[in-house]
């Protein structure tokens, strides 16, 4: 049986009731960014049942993904494991097109990992340890303003490791 993980949740902006992918047209800042504190770092062997999704943080699995963009959904705990190592996770509604997955790949900082993404809150979400952006789409000029902001790895545990000699196999089981 997985673990129920419980993260206090600190929004950032003044209006807590909107969601950017309700939202037409999202103003470029940060304002909407998702904070998740005290976020354990325990390396477990078995699923764990996040309460965000995608995760932001949280136990995982000893073993971190190999950086870059991949096809199929990855396994959260492995790519969790990338996030404690100062990664930027760009997940994203696996129905988005080959064009709007392109643009998105493109731009992936060399630190970081994209996969499609079942049941996400929003068309695409970009990650990093403990914080979290809803995207309206590949197109949203907040996520190059989320990956200036967080690519150095500010809100990880570790944040001068890297996602190079992960594990090319974390697809869920």
């Amino acid at each position: 049986m997985a673990a129920a993980i419980v993260v206090p949740v600190v929004l950032l902006g003044d209006d807590e009731d909107s969601s950017p992918a309700e939202t037409p047209t999202a103003a470029a800042d940060l304002s909407q960014v998702r904070v998740y504190e005290d976020l354990p770092t325990t390396h477990v062997t078995d699923p764990v049942d996040y309460d965000v999704t995608p995760p932001a943080g949280g136990p995982h699995f000893a073993q971190w993904l190999e950086c870059g963009a991949y096809g199929s959904p990855v396994q959260d705990e492995n790519a969790v494991h990338d996030l404690e190592h100062g990664a930027v996770w760009i997940t994203y509604d696996p129905a988005l097109g080959d064009d709007d997955v392109a643009t998105l790949e493109a731009a992936l900082p060399q630190n970081g990992i994209m996969s499609p993404y079942v049941g996400l809150p929003a068309p695409v979400v970009v990650t990093v340890w403990g914080t979290q952006l809803a995207l309206t789409g590949a197109d949203d000029p907040r996520l190059a303003l989320f990956v200036e902001r967080y690519d150095d790895g500010v809100t990880a545990p570790e944040p001068f490791a890297s996602c190079a000699g992960g594990t090319a196999s974390g697809v869920p089981a």
